[in-house]
C-alpha cells in the first residue's frame, strides 16, 4: 500500500541508485546488479508477483531478439578485418592521400568508420595501435591524434545502427534507418571536427602527457598481403549501403509490391548484417588464403570476446521492459505536458544521466528508450530526432566506473586528472554538440 502511493518516477529513480551503489561501490558485475535493480523497481511499483517472471522473459527476449546476433556479427567482422590487414589498409590508404596537415581530420574518418562497424571497445584496441604507429612516422605527439581517432570511434558507435544502443532506439521509437543515417553523418560529421580537433587548443599540457607501455605501435603486414583498399571499406560499410538502397527503393514502392518486400527483407539489419558477415569471410578470410580452420577459430576468438557484452545487454533489456510496465514515461509526459521544454532536450537529459550513472553507453541507450519512446507520440517529435538526441546523450563524459574511462586510461598509462581532461572533455563536446545540431534540425524538419 505505502508503494502505491509514491510516483512510478520515484521508484525508478531510486532503483538507478541502487544500481549505481551495486556497480560503483559493491564492484558487482553490471549484469546481476541490473537484473538485481529490475526486480526492486518491479516489486516497488507494485507490479503483480506471478507477471515478474514473464516480464523478465520478454526483456531478455526482446533486447537480444533484436541485437544478439547484430552485435555477434559485428565482433567477428571487426576480428576478420584485424587479421587479414583491411584496417591497417583503410588507415594507411587515407592517411596517405589526406597528407601530414590534414592528419587529425584522417583520423576523424578512421574512428568514425571503426566505431561504425565495430563494438566500441574492439575498434578501440584496433584503431590505438594504429594510431601510434602514424604519430611515430609523422612524429606527432600521440595524443594528437587519439583524440580525433576516440572522438570519431564514440559517435560512429553511438549513433549508427546496427551498434547496439542505436538499434535499441530506431527499434523503439520506429525510426526510419535511412533517415537516421542521412541525419546522422549531419549530426556527425561538425560534433566530431569539434570534440577531435577544435577542442585540443583548450586542453593544457597535451604534448606533456606520458605514454605507459600497455599500448605498442601495431605490427605491421606486408602492404602486398593486405586486401585492397575499395574492399577494405566497403564490407564494412555494407549494412549502411544495403539499408540506405532498400529504403529508397521502399519508398517508390506500394507495400503490396513483390519488390517491397524483398527490399525489406535485404533492408533488414539482421540480413544486412548476415550478407556483410559472408562478404568478411570471403574477402577478408578466403581471398586472404585463410584456411576454413582459421577462419573458424577467429569467429570463435570474437564470439567469445564479446560473450560479457551480450549477457550485460541482456539484462538492460530487462530493465527497460521494467521501466515500460511501469509507465514511467507515460508519468513522465504528465509532468513535462505543461512545461515549456523541449522533448528533445529532456530525452537527450534522461539519456545523459543514465550514462553517467551507470557507466554503460548501450545500456544507458536501452533504458532511456523504454521511458522515453512515448514522449515520441504524446509530444509528436520527429522519431528520427529523437533517436539522435538519445544518441547523443549515451555518449557523454563518464567516471572512474565507466569501462570506456578505464580503457582509454590504462591503456595510455595517464593519470585520471589526464584522461578527464581528454577523454571527458571530448566527450562532453560530443554529446551537447550533437544535440545542439538535433536542435537546429527541429527547426528546419
Amino acid at each position: 500500500m505505502f508503494f502505491s502511493t509514491i510516483s512510478p518516477l520515484i521508484w525508478v529513480l531510486i532503483g538507478i541508485f541502487l544500481l549505481i551503489f551495486l556497480i560503483v561501490k559493491v564492484k558487482l558485475h553490471s549484469f546481476v546488479a541490473l537484473l538485481i535493480s529490475a526486480l526492486f523497481i518491479a516489486l516497488t511499483e507494485g507490479m503483480p508477483i506471478e507477471k515478474i517472471a514473464s516480464t523478465i522473459s520478454a526483456g531478455v527476449g526482446g533486447i537480444l531478439s533484436a541485437l544478439a546476433l547484430i552485435v555477434v556479427i559485428g565482433a567477428i567482422i571487426g576480428k576478420l578485418m584485424t587479421e587479414s590487414g583491411a584496417s591497417q589498409q583503410i588507415a594507411d590508404t587515407i592517411v596517405s592521400s589526406m597528407g601530414g596537415k590534414m592528419l587529425p581530420f584522417a583520423l576523424l574518418i578512421i574512428g568514425t568508420l571503426f566505431g561504425m562497424a565495430m563494438f566500441y571497445e574492439v575498434a578501440f584496441l584496433i584503431i590505438i595501435p594504429l594510431v601510434l604507429s602514424i604519430a611515430k612516422e609523422a612524429n606527432i605527439h600521440y595524443m594528437k591524434l587519439v583524440i580525433p581517432a576516440i572522438a570519431g570511434a564514440t559517435m560512429g558507435h553511438s549513433i549508427f545502427p546496427p551498434q547496439p544502443g542505436p538499434m535499441a532506439l530506431v527499434s523503439a521509437f520506429n525510426a526510419d534507418m535511412s533517415q537516421v543515417y542521412v541525419l546522422g553523418f549531419i549530426v556527425v560529421i561538425p560534433t566530431i571536427i569539434a570534440s577531435g580537433v577544435l577542442v585540443q587548443r583548450f586542453i593544457p599540457g597535451l604534448e606533456q602527457m606520458p605514454l605507459g607501455d600497455v599500448m605498442k605501435p601495431a605490427n605491421r603486414l606486408p602492404k602486398a598481403k593486405l586486401p585492397s583498399f575499395g574492399i577494405s571499406i566497403l564490407v564494412p560499410l555494407l549494412p549502411a549501403i544495403i539499408i540506405i538502397i532498400s529504403s529508397l527503393v521502399k519508398n517508390l514502392c506500394s507495400n503490396t509490391d513483390t519488390l517491397y518486400q524483398i527490399f525489406s527483407f535485404f533492408g533488414s539489419a539482421e540480413i544486412s548484417m548476415l550478407i556483410t558477415l559472408l562478404a568478411a569471410i570471403y574477402f577478408f578470410g578466403y581471398k586472404q588464403e585463410l584456411s576454413g580452420e582459421e577462419i573458424s577459430n577467429h569467429l570463435s576468438d570474437a564470439i567469445r570476446a564479446i560473450s560479457n557484452v551480450i549477457i550485460v545487454i541482456a539484462a538492460g533489456g530487462v530493465m527497460k521492459e521494467v521501466i515500460i510496465e511501469a509507465n514511467v514515461g507515460q508519468e513522465i509526459v504528465r509532468l513535462i505536458g505543461n512545461l515549456s521544454i523541449s522533448p528533445l532536450i529532456l530525452g537527450w537529459l534522461i539519456t545523459v544521466l543514465i550514462r553517467l550513472m551507470t557507466g554503460q553507453g548501450a545500456v544507458s541507450a536501452i533504458t532511456a528508450a523504454g521511458i522515453v519512446a512515448p514522449m515520441v507520440e504524446a509530444f509528436d517529435v520527429n522519431p528520427v530526432l529523437m533517436m539522435l538526441a538519445c544518441a547523443t546523450g549515451s555518449n557523454t563524459t563518464t567516471l572512474m566506473w565507466d569501462a570506456g574511462f578505464l580503457l582509454y586510461q590504462q591503456s595510455f598509462g595517464i593519470s585520471i586528472k589526464d584522461t578527464i581532461k581528454t577523454w571527458g572533455v571530448l566527450e562532453a563536446v560530443n554529446s551537447v554538440v550533437g544535440l545542439i545540431i538535433v536542435l537546429l534540425l527541429s527547426l528546419i524538419l
